[in-house]
């Protein structure tokens, strides 16, 4: 938002550019010499000294901004450029192209910028938007003129968009057009007839804006809604959209849009005049906007390109630009990413300031109001038991100015006090929290009342979310408990987890919520069924709030938390056995999904030693849930339904050895259950030919795979026998998993995962998962996830086709593979930015008949193929496979034997292993 229009209404260049319409005009006629102004020679020259003039003052911007970091001003210097460029094309084109003698009424022009361009603000890939304004209609001069003008912008290389409209069109399409009647709100004059602009805008005025002013800001409400909804509806996604994103300029604009549509304003400054916001509330407006198109300049002349998203491969870049370096524990570009999250939340702050203060002061005396903002029930009403606090027009308010200095508790119990009853804050209170804020000190963090208040918060299902992110945004909560301050907007600069720490805490406990209220039995079946066996559901909620609170840090957040765990937990008055039962769910939350992702749950060994860890049957139901709340809160489409099995596999097989054997459901039961489900939805196969297909897999097989899965295996396999094919290839498109499964069936190879990884690399596709199975007679069942990269659904099936013929092809020997396959990959670039150490760690303790290798590193495309390639090299046998990915890093595991099926015992042998591990991905650094 502007701070100052005054100097855009004159039509005269702003102070601070050194372009000015008149000298490039006298500078071109005297480098045109003798030669006529309005030939072909002349416009090249005109376009040639605009283009040089353009580019030293975007230059000049652009240093000032590295210098600075001054973002409004490096967007007006570039507006005020445009500016002056649109009036030097102007002036050519009216003086020596199409000069008027006796100009008539009719012909005259008046330009004039229209939307973001309007505004006066730019960034180096804006768009230009420009109106035409004509007294009645077009002439021929004024038709000359325009075309002279946009053909020269967009010989500049512009994005130019232009409408050509009299006063009257004008006036006719902003009453009708939501989109015209914006651009024509934020319109500024440039050049040409002011008197045509003039007399646009008090029609405008009068017309329209004096009495379409309900319909305007419901309008304006309702498409911010549609926007944050396409942008994820929460600010604190890990590639924010600067200017659409929730907490961004877009916002910053809607508040101008409505400041100038209802209070008549032309500058955010006389807000404070309406009493709309406060003097430090528009301090932070101006830091707020002056960030953010600080961030939004700086993009564009990074990527050479107009482009709002703030994505991985530019933040370490822009973080190096704005001058945030490390520190302990958090990266550079992490700092520069908190504060980005810590202005989004202002800009938050700001708007639902502006809007209920809208809402409540001018609301009864715009006609029609009540429909835009429809909260207007009995203006004051008590709340029963409440002394303290009041209802008004259905908000939550303070019945007294002084109820917080009267007692600090109260900053706590208004939130608890609107969570039970369901209710929004009234602006009044909202101020009056922020306000006194400097009363939430050490003396009422240990207060006995608080606490028990704050843990009867944190354990409300139907509230607790909805709470916590009022508390979060207030910032009482960051307050009230410090660990929390020190992560709200926190990011990790990784590809796996899509939300900032705070926000991801919020979420997770927002999970256990929707499972303790019944709303997950079919994502979260195991989950649901715990709950009512265990002793105390409060400590999920506990330990969900505290299970991250230590990212940022040094040292390990799993231990950290812990430590902090057994401070906090006392404070909230549990008991000595409740915090060190949260504290170890908070050291060990990691650990279920870990085991359950990387390791072969059928081996005993593997949950012989998850028992010895958990210890307890109640303590291994409290992680089961904490496990899958926490995946669900990564973000969207991170938990799948093959997650969740490989989570119940493991407590499957571990809960037995912790309840002395006496399982709910034995391993052998579960299998006679998947295959019953099996026969139920292959009821039309014959028994004989039911009883024989069951008889072909391994007990391991009714474990792990999922029932939606064997049934698409069954209808594979059987289709390879009809055709008498040694080999088949089935797929499924999973949409809100954005995965597609593909499986494959055929003769084991040694080298079948290396060749089905190849076929993957070819087609550029990146693997996210597999499930690995052989069968009693010989073959292989394999199902590759890979991540979905098209939009439609048929296109996804073309490239898994193309993937299965692939793979036919190589074990028929009719294609081979390159030995560089997957180095040049797209998919690398986004890569780029990361860096994740190479960690190779073999065992032969993890497992009684296998070598376990566990590889972890820096994700490329290809590298499945390239570690399957070595192993087989190595002369290794492949006995399970377990393919993790977390954003940018790969979390690779494989149960291997020699060709004899021993251990891999020899240190010699497992030191040339390690290194040909580490060769490829020292030759994957290398290529990228």
């Amino acid at each position: 938002m502007p701070t100052a229009l005054a100097d855009r209404e004159t039509g005269k260049p702003r102070a601070g550019t050194a372009l000015n319409a008149e000298n490039l005009v006298a500078e071109i006629r005297d480098r045109l010499g003798e030669t006529a102004p309005a030939g072909p020679e002349a416009r090249a020259v005109v376009l040639e000294h605009l283009r040089n003039a353009l580019k030293s003052a975007r230059k000049a911007a652009e240093a000032e901004l590295i210098e600075t970091r001054k973002g409004r001003r490096c967007a007006h210097a570039i507006c005020a450029a445009q500016d002056e460029i649109i009036r030097a094309a102007h002036l050519w084109a009216t003086r020596y192209v199409f000069p008027r003698e006796n100009p008539s009424e009719a012909e005259a022009l008046a330009i004039a910028a229209v939307g973001g361009y309007g505004r006066g603000t730019l960034a180096p890939g804006s768009d230009i938007d420009l109106l035409f304004i004509l007294p009645y209609k077009q002439t021929p001069w004024g038709e000359s003129v325009t075309e002279f003008v946009l053909y020269m912008l967009w010989d500049l290389g512009q994005k130019v968009g232009h409408a050509v409209r009299s006063v009257e069109d004008s006036i006719r399409m902003a009453r009708s057009d939501m989109t015209v009647r914006t651009a024509t709100l934020e319109s500024r004059f440039l050049t040409g007839e002011k008197r045509l602009f003039e007399q646009m805008r008090s029609r405008f005025e009068a017309e329209i804006v004096a009495v379409t002013g309900s319909e305007f800001i419901a309008a304006k409400m309702a498409e911010r809604d549609a926007r944050h909804e396409a942008q994820g509806n929460t600010r604190y996604v890990v590639e924010p959209n600067v200017k659409d994103g929730k907490g961004g300029l877009r916002d910053l604009n809607t508040l101008y849009w409505i400041g100038k549509y209802f209070y008549r304003v032309q500058t955010a400054a006389e807000l404070i005049e309406k009493g709309v916001f406060s003097r430090a509330e528009y301090r932070r407006f101006e830091r707020a906007e002056d960030f953010l198109w600080a961030v939004r300049c700086n993009l564009h002349f990074l990527l050479r390109r107009a482009d709002d998203r703030l994505t991985f491969e530019i933040q370490q870049e822009m973080a190096e630009r704005l001058g945030y370096a490390g520190r302990a524990g958090m990266l550079g570009v992490e700092r520069f990413m908190k504060h980005y999250f810590l202005v989004a939340k202002d800009v938050g702050d700001l708007t639902r300031i502006f809007c209920t203060s809208l809402e409540f002061a001018h609301a009864k005396k715009v006609s029609g109001f009540g429909r835009v903002f429809d909260s207007f029930r009995k203006a004051r009403t008590p709340i029963r038991g409440e002394a303290d606090f009041l209802l008004e027009h259905g908000r939550i308010t303070v019945a007294r100015p002084d109820v917080f200095e009267q007692n600090p508790l109260n900053l706590i119990r208004i939130f608890h006090v609107a969570g039970r009853e369901g209710v929004m804050f009234h602006p009044d209170a909202l101020k009056q929290i922020t306000r006194s804020m400097r009363l939430i000190d050490a003396k009422l963090r240990n207060d006995r009342d608080a606490n028990a208040c704050f843990l009867d918060i944190l354990t409300s299902p139907e509230s607790v979310e909805r709470v916590l992110r009022w508390m979060n945004e207030s910032g009482v909560l960051g307050k009230f408990v410090p660990e929390f301050g020190k992560i709200v907007a926190l990011m990790q600069f990784n590809m796996y987890h899509h939300y900032t720490v705070d926000e991801h805490l919020i979420r997770a406990v927002g999970v256990m919520a929707e499972v303790e209220n019944g709303k997950l039995r079919d994502e979260l079946p195991l989950t649901y069924e715990l709950l009512p066996h265990l002793s105390d559901v409060r400590l999920l909620y506990v330990a969900l709030f505290l299970h991250d609170i230590a990212k940022g840090r040094p040292e390990d957040h799993s231990e950290a938390g812990e430590a902090i765990a057994r401070k906090f937990c006392p404070r909230l008055g549990l008991s000595a056995a409740e915090t060190e039962t949260v504290a170890w769910l908070v050291r060990h939350h990691l650990l279920m999904s870990e085991i359950a992702q990387s390791r072969d749950i059928q081996d005993p060994e593997t949950a012989k030693a998850f028992a010895e860890t958990v210890q307890s049957p109640q303590r291994l139901a409290l992680l089961m849930i904490l496990t899958a709340c926490d995946i669900r809160a990564v973000g969207p489409g991170v938990w799948t339904g093959w997650k969740g099995s490989l989570l119940r596999a493991l407590y499957y097989a571990t809960e037995p050895l912790l309840s002395g054997g006496h399982s709910q459901v034995s391993q052998r039961d579960r299998v006679i259950e998947a295959q019953d489900a099996l026969r139920a939805a292959l009821s039309h196969w014959p028994a004989e030919k039911l009883d024989d297909y069951l008889e072909r897999h391994y007990p391991n097989y009714w474990l792990r795979a999922e029932p939606e899965l064997q049934v698409a295996h069954a209808k594979m396999i059987e289709g390879a026998q009809k055709s008498g094919s040694p080999f088949a290839g089935s797929i499924a498109i999973k949409t809100f998993e954005s995965i597609t499964e593909v499986s494959f069936y055929t003769p084991d190879h040694p080298r079948l995962l290396s060749l089905i990884a190849g076929a993957c690399t070819m087609a550029d596709a990146s693997i996210i998962g597999a499930q690995i199975f052989s069968t009693r007679d010989g073959h292989a069942l394999d199902t590759f996830r890979l991540r979905r990269a098209f939009t439609a659904d048929e296109d996804e099936k073309l490239r898994a086709n193309r993937i299965i013929d692939t793979v036919r092809s190589l074990l028929e020997g009719r294609k081979y593979l390159p030995a560089d396959l997957g180095y040049d990959s797209r998919y690398n670039k986004r890569l780029k930015p990361f860096s994740v150490p190479t960690e190779i760690f073999i065992s032969n303790a993890l497992s009684d008949k296998f070598t376990v290798i566990e590889i972890s590193g820096l994700d490329r495309t290809g590298l499945l193929y390239h570690l399957t390639r070595a192993l087989s090299d190595l002369n290794l046998t492949i006995g399970s496979a377990h393919i993790g990915t977390y954003g940018e890093k790969a979390v690779d595991v494989f149960y291997v034997t020699d060709l004899t099926g021993a251990k891999i015992t020899a240190p010699a042998r497992q030191k040339r292993i390690r290194e040909a591990l580490e060769a490829v991905f020292a030759a994957g650094h290398e290529k990228a």
